[in-house]
């Protein structure tokens, strides 16, 4: 194998990273160098994972495994550790494992990094790469019986799938028997009800307390990632984030759009920074109003209070986006450089709509807190259940509502600004509580900073000299970035941090497109939260995720 490293000095963006220092941390483990648009990455022998990444965690302080990318070559295979800190997420770093076809395997990183257990079963799942030390690799997307790994170079997509059939098998005797006399394995899910979406928690319970909790994903698998390789940068990319996380999708259309935008050096106009920043914030509430909402029918079935005041106000919400966007759902309103259009006309009449339904937000959250929050029965089931300490929720690269309902002061808009963000007034919502009750009340206050940026974004646009009104930079209409540029862009969406990792070839697509979901890895926590609790605190902990399946799943 061969690596040739690349001549840009991009990677050199993080800011305060010395990268000549990391590598004479790891001395003669570094076989290599490259410089991704992002951020510096370090070719490492396979058998040397856990060295590398302990001692940049240790003692270099990368205590956040942002992602793994996993994706092949012609020559090779390759694993890319994309490493961040939570104090200052602009210090970035990669690792690159590559290993050769024939025999594709490097040593887990799940000692130093527990998120790494779900992000190398889905490269195990999808490339075929083993890791090995790894406390549990099996497939996590497909069935177990599914022959190949769809995401190989030669993978035959025409190829039969084979179900095995176990004739005469007794299921009391096989899946469901835990091998304890003392305790009982119960399935929850995969129907939707109890779940949101399609999932299925293999559970195991000791009298009606939880022993242990597998969340078995893939039901909603849909190729999002292949789906964005076969399209167009220019214009077939962005209209698939919307459905990823479709209960809060604008941001997601800004994770891709600055992946692209910087992967290919193109500016946007800040008149249309301020519109981004003020739709995206919109739907950041429309997400907010959904997860409380039907947080409070998980809980304790409130469904004529709290769940439809939620959607009352998330009506009202959609209702303004539809005017913005001319979409209800699927709003596709960014483009590449900028959005899609300006204010609806007249505009009087949409900052006024806007205004009034803002008025109304401080009144509307007393009665979710007075409803909610001050109500016996939601307390009884909230506090002091579904517990996340602060390390836990970093070690498993928890983001967004959910770690700052555990303390971690961890929020993309102002740690890794873009936007309008840096140059508005507003704070970052952070609840040391740790439990289900504590991530309830960030969504809530939440939405109350989300209202003051949206506020400013208001006054900003009806003050802004008409002749200076640009919505969109000038943006080729084929875009074909150099050869091998890589980037792994983030955004701070309504579940936490969504990632986009891009590889160019030279073509008007990717070569590769990785999508880091924050559900993803919520997700993958809840086994450290439901342990011990009984099967209501179970539910409820599962609602305080706030999970999409599609996002989860993608």
């Amino acid at each position: 194998m061969s690596y040739e490293r690349t001549t840009e000095d991009d990677g050199e963006r993080a800011s305060g990273v010395d990268h000549d220092d990391l590598e004479e941390l790891l001395g003669d483990r570094v076989v290599g160098r490259e410089s991704h648009v992002n951020a510096e990455a370090f070719v490492v022998r396979p058998d040397e994972v856990q060295a590398v990444l302990f001692a940049l965690r240790d003692e270099a302080g990368f205590d956040h495994l942002s992602c793994l990318t996993a994706q092949e070559y012609e020559d090779r295979f390759e694993s890319i550790y994309h490493l961040k800190k939570f104090a200052d997420p602009t210090q970035e770093v990669s690792v690159v494992v590559p290993v050769p076809t024939d025999d594709p395997a490097s040593e887990t990183a799940v000692p130093v990094y527990e998120t790494a257990n779900w992000h190398e079963r889905e490269a195990y799942d999808l490339l075929g790469i083993e890791y090995e030390g790894h406390p549990d690799l099996r497939r996590i997307l497909l069935p177990e019986t599914w022959q190949g790994h769809p995401l190989r170079l030669d993978y035959d997509i025409e190829q039969p799938q084979i179900v095995a059939l176990r004739e005469h098998a007794n299921l009391l005797q096989s899946e469901t028997r835990t091998g304890d006399p003392d305790t009982l394995f119960l399935n929850v899910g995969p129907h939707h009800p109890a779940t949101h979406g399609v999932l299925h928690l293999k559970t195991t319970l000791d009298g009606e307390q939880v022993a242990d909790v597998d969340p078995d994903i893939g039901y909603l698998h849909r190729c999002e990632e292949q789906m964005c390789q076969q399209g167009t940068y220019r214009h077939q990319i962005i209209p698939y984030s919307d459905r990823w996380d479709y209960t809060a999708n604008l941001p997601n259309e800004w994770a891709v759009a600055r992946a692209i935008e910087d992967l290919a050096e193109i500016e946007v106009p800040e008149y249309a920074q301020v519109l981004r920043t003020m739709s995206t914030e919109l739907a950041r509430m429309l997400g907010h109003f959904l997860a409380v909402g039907t947080f409070a029918l998980d809980v304790y079935g409130d469904f004529t209070a709290i769940f439809q005041y939620a959607f009352r106000d998330r009506e009202l919400v959609q209702s303004i986006l539809e005017d913005l966007t001319g979409q209800r759902m699927m709003f596709y309103y960014f483009r590449l450089g900028g959005v899609c259009w300006d204010l609806p006309e007249p505009r009087e009449e949409f900052v006024d709509k806007t205004r009034d339904f803002l008025d109304r937000i401080p009144p509307n959250m007393e009665e979710y807190f007075d409803l909610l929050t001050n109500n016996e029965i939601f307390q009884i089931r909230t506090v002091d259940t579904g517990v996340l300490e602060p390390d836990v929720a970093k070690d498993y690269g928890c983001t967004g509502p959910v770690a700052r309902g555990s303390g971690v002061d961890y929020d993309l808009r102002r740690d890794d600004p873009y936007g309008y963000y840096p140059d508005l007034d507003w704070n970052v919502v952070v609840e040391d509580g740790c439990d289900n009750f504590a991530r309830v009340l960030v969504r809530l206050r939440e939405v109350e900073e989300s209202a003051k940026i949206v506020e400013q974004c208001l006054d900003l646009l009806e003050d802004w000299p008409e002749d200076d009104r640009e919505i969109q930079s000038n943006v080729p209409r084929t875009l074909k970035p150099d050869t091998d540029r890589e980037i792994y862009r983030a955004v701070e969406i309504a579940k936490g941090e969504l990632g986009v990792y891009i590889r160019s070839d030279g073509t008007n697509s990717p070569a590769r497109f990785k999508i880091r979901s924050p559900c993803f890895h919520n997700l993958s926590a809840l086994p450290e939260m439901a342990v011990g609790e009984y099967i209501p605190d179970l539910i409820a902990s599962l609602g305080s995720l706030d999970i999409v399946l599609g996002s989860v799943d993608r």
